[in-house]
């Protein structure tokens, strides 16, 4: 078991799509992001018109010594929104922060005293993580309560000129497992993942949602949602390479959202990534990679070029986005010819000359 290798397969996996070239929240496709692996609330009209999804089904076979002799644990991730809403003072109304009932103009970005603050949907991770004999059927629930907070932004003078909300709404689901034996020291594991958060009523499936309510349908879904199995006692099998002998069983297997693959150092076969990404067994983070741009599965060598062409007006939009956004800048500045030095033209793998097509 190597779970920290397969921790970075899955940080892949949960931040794919995060921020898109050109990395500025401004962007078209960075103000409607969140591509891959997207659970919503199940009142979310796409979601009652079969488009969406509100739940994530797996099946996947393990192979176990005996009866409970497997330990199964089950890993979500998710990434859980958090709003960011930047107010302005009406222009020539700036008020001193004592006084109550200032109305505040909302705008994508502002500029106080140098410093940017841009209006963003940032990505929080949560994780939960149940244990149960492999043979046990289990189902679990889990919550992450809602909260707010507002930030004052006043200038030199110590007068209001915004302030920044930031806002998480309540999410909610549960962690069905179902095992079913179906041959001698062999289960088919039957994961199923269910948002459960509830909505206002005028956001349910009596009429259909603009940009507005799906933006207001992503801070109540679980993002980017896969999860991490790991057995003790027992092994999976592959779904992309089974032995012959369980072909016919592994062609039974039906997931929904997701496609389980193998994870970790081949040939162990302890740990499954039920993905919402198409991955194949054993998947492995490039050792050429040096930054985490987990931009829609581009190239570190194309993208790291694209940084480099930014304008600084473009870099500053970036740098006040998040955490991860700065880091990456940081990054790219910082070794950018290193970066392309190690990536352009890398030989995987060689093969003998008598193999090469006639």
């Amino acid at each position: 078991m190597n779970p920290e290798a397969a921790k970075k397969i899955a940080d892949a996996v949960l931040y794919e799509g995060y921020m898109l070239y050109p990395y500025r929240p401004s962007a078209i496709k960075n103000r409607q992001r969140w591509s891959f692996g997207i659970l919503y609330p199940p009142a979310y009209a796409e979601v009652c018109s079969g488009t969406e999804r509100c739940g994530m089904h797996s099946e996947c076979l393990l192979e176990s010594a005996g009866a409970d002799s497997a330990t199964l644990r089950l890993q979500l991730r998710f990434l859980h929104l958090l709003s960011r809403q930047v107010g302005r003072s009406p222009e020539g109304k700036l008020e001193d922060c004592s006084r109550d009932g200032v109305r505040f103009e909302p705008v994508p970005s502002l500029l106080v005293e140098g410093r940017r603050i841009e209006s963003w949907d940032e990505g929080v991770e949560r994780s939960v993580q149940f244990e149960l004999s492999a043979e046990t059927p289990g189902q679990f629930e889990f919550r992450f309560p809602d909260s707010s907070e507002t930030e004052w932004l006043r200038d030199h003078s110590g007068r209001l000129a915004g302030m920044v909300s930031r806002t998480q709404k309540e999410v909610t689901g549960t962690v069905s497992v179902s095992p079913q034996k179906i041959g001698d020291g062999l289960l088919k594991l039957t994961v199923d993942i269910t948002n459960t958060t509830a909505i206002e009523p005028d956001h349910g499936c009596e009429r259909g949602f603009d940009r507005g309510d799906r933006d207001s349908a992503l801070l109540c879904s679980l993002l980017s949602a896969h999860t991490i199995l790991t057995v003790n006692g027992g092994e999976f099998v592959s779904l992309l390479d089974p032995p012959e002998a369980l072909r016919n069983e592994v062609s039974k297997c039906s997931n929904i959202g997701n496609f389980p693959v193998l994870v970790g150092v081949q040939p162990e076969r302890d740990m499954l990534l039920c993905s919402p990404i198409i991955l194949y067994d054993y998947p492995q983070i490039a050792p050429e990679s040096a930054g985490d741009f987990c931009d829609a599965t581009e190239m570190d060598e194309m993208l790291t070029l694209r940084v480099m062409t930014l304008t600084d007006e473009e870099k500053d939009e970036m740098h006040s986005a998040d955490d991860r956004f700065r880091n990456l800048l940081q990054c790219t500045e910082e070794s950018a010819r290193q970066q392309l030095a190690r990536t352009h033209g890398t030989i995987r793998s060689l093969r003998p000359v008598s193999d090469k097509c006639e």
